[in-house]
């Protein structure tokens, strides 16, 4: 343990001196360690985190994508649960380091990537981010659409056509609801927690009552139950199934990165733990089931099955209750937009340049990205968010969690120094501030987990990209990495120089 730090007796490590990191050009106040007193989140905080995190539109449709692809409603909730216990295991490897040291995502991949090399890593995380934040806030703009549509009359003609195939009043609806995720952004975490804290039980009580209401209108579940699927071999469903798994895996797999920006609050591991353990498998199963309930129903209300709920509220005739349950749409992706897709990447851009970018502007760049990509063709397939955006990218995010936790777990055994992370001749910097050892690694990961969509007998690979991806990297950077089991405690001349 370094002179410059002290663990308590719970393990959590604090920085007894913090005047040679604040000078360092690694360092600024949004990426700095969480003192103790300010680690107040408690179980509940988890708690509510990932169950308002999981109550949004896309795992409400989640197990359409694979009903559509020949599975069974139970079939497709299994793999959903499945997919959702696995990676919760990477996610609480990862939490670790955060409740411990108090530190952000990209501050802890400085430990394996260098001071300079976890950018790498940290970006990667921050473009998958970018685009996840472009898709939930046009979900997000549709359901704010819907809610004008509902009290102002003549709404969607009142501007105008449009362009794009879009409405004014549908851009411009999209507009306001992203500047209402960077608006809280700039107001900090304290105001993101109070809203995750909120939003958690308040759209669980809607779905519940918009989920009663469709059983009795229907007068029972509907006919989705009874369907048998399309798969008469195990072989044929398993063929499905894997990749499917792998997608249910992608859909946290960024979450099980950056969970060190959120468990650097915590007021223990235990908590943290318990938080998470309680919520994000349970809450994804039964918010996808209440999807699955819903859209059956609807197909004896209405003649045929919606998935998307916006659309099912659109074809309610009462304006109230239009209204009412728009406005708890918008409040379910609001609260999941901004903890899981613009925490990570204000800080991942804050890291590449600390003096410079702040995690308020940090925030702004994500939301402009977010942009950029044009998410309303990304979800021009109901499907193709989960076989192909969440299949694919999860190979590369799996990869560099490989090396994360080989590092941190085998290689340094949960041992940090925890000032040379902020350091620019610290022990990190390795060779001028990069580890190649880690990034070679990365690549293996990526190459082996993407390379079946160029090599045809490696196209086998492809559907566990996640897993590929992480065992790869996992076993290369063990293989490569050559220090002690153990950080040794740092020479008093070790770091002479932020």
């Amino acid at each position: 343990m370094s002179a410059a730090q002290v663990e308590r007796p719970d393990g959590r490590v604090e920085l007894t001196d913090r005047s040679r990191i604040q000078a360092s050009p690694l360092y600024n106040e949004d990426l700095a360690p969480v003192p103790i007193a300010r680690r107040t989140w408690t179980t509940y905080n988890y708690a509510a985190l990932w169950i308002s995190m999981a109550h949004c539109i896309p795992t409400y449709m989640l197990a359409s994508g694979l009903i559509a692809e020949g599975m069974n409603w139970w079939q497709a909730l299994v793999t959903v649960l499945l997919g959702n216990t696995i990676v919760l295991i990477p996610i609480l490897l990862n939490s670790h380091p955060g409740t411990k040291y108090g530190i952000p995502f990209p501050v802890f991949a400085r430990a394996a990537y260098g001071t300079i090399g976890s950018n790498v890593p940290a970006l990667m995380r921050a473009l998958v981010a970018c685009g996840w934040f472009g898709i939930q806030a046009w979900i997000g703009g549709e359901a704010l659409n819907t809610f004008f549509t509902s009290v102002i009359p003549g709404w969607p003609s009142l501007l105008g056509a449009g362009f794009g195939g879009h409405t004014t009043t549908e851009w411009i609806s999209f507009l306001l609801f992203w500047g209402m995720n960077i608006y809280i952004i700039y107001r900090g975490m304290d105001l993101l927690r109070r809203v995750e804290n909120w939003a958690a039980p308040f759209v669980l009580v809607m779905t519940a009552a918009l989920l009663a209401w469709a059983v009795w209108r229907a007068h029972g579940l509907g006919p989705l139950l009874a369907e048998p699927g399309r798969f008469t071999t195990f072989p044929s469903f398993f063929k499905v199934f894997v990749p499917s798994l792998t997608a249910m895996i992608g859909f946290w797999a960024t979450l099980s990165l950056n969970m060190p920006d959120f468990t650097r609050f915590g007021r223990s591991q235990r908590e943290q733990i318990v938080g998470q353990v309680v919520a994000l498998p349970t809450t994804m199963f039964v918010f996808a089931a209440m999807g699955v309930l819903i859209t059956s129903a609807t197909a004896i209300i209405y003649g045929e099955m919606i998935w998307d709920p916006v659309k099912l509220i659109g074809r309610f005739g009462d304006p109230i209750v239009i209204a009412v349950s728009m406005f708890t749409a918008v409040v379910a992706t609001l609260a999941v937009n901004i903890a899981a897709n613009v925490v990570s990447p204000a800080n991942d851009f804050a890291n590449a340049f600390p003096r410079v970018i702040s995690f308020k502007v940090g925030g702004l760049i994500t939301g402009i990205l977010g942009i950029v990509i044009q998410p309303w063709r990304l979800l021009a397939d109901p499907s193709g968010y989960i076989f192909s955006w969440l299949l694919g990218y999860s190979g590369g995010l799996g990869s560099i969690a490989g090396v994360l936790i080989a590092d941190y777990w085998i290689v340094r055994r949960h041992s940090l120094a925890l000032e040379d992370l902020y350091l620019t001749r610290g022990r990190y910097r390795y060779a001028h501030g990069w580890h190649w050892s880690a990034l070679v690694a990365t690549a293996a990961g990526c190459a082996a987990a993407w390379g079946g969509l160029v090599i045809p007998a490696m196209r086998p690979l492809y559907d566990y990209a996640w897993f590929v991806g992480f065992g790869v990297a996992a076993g290369v950077y063990v293989t490569l990495a050559r220090r002690p089991t153990r950080t040794p405690a740092p020479r008093a001349s070790a770091s002479p120089t932020p």
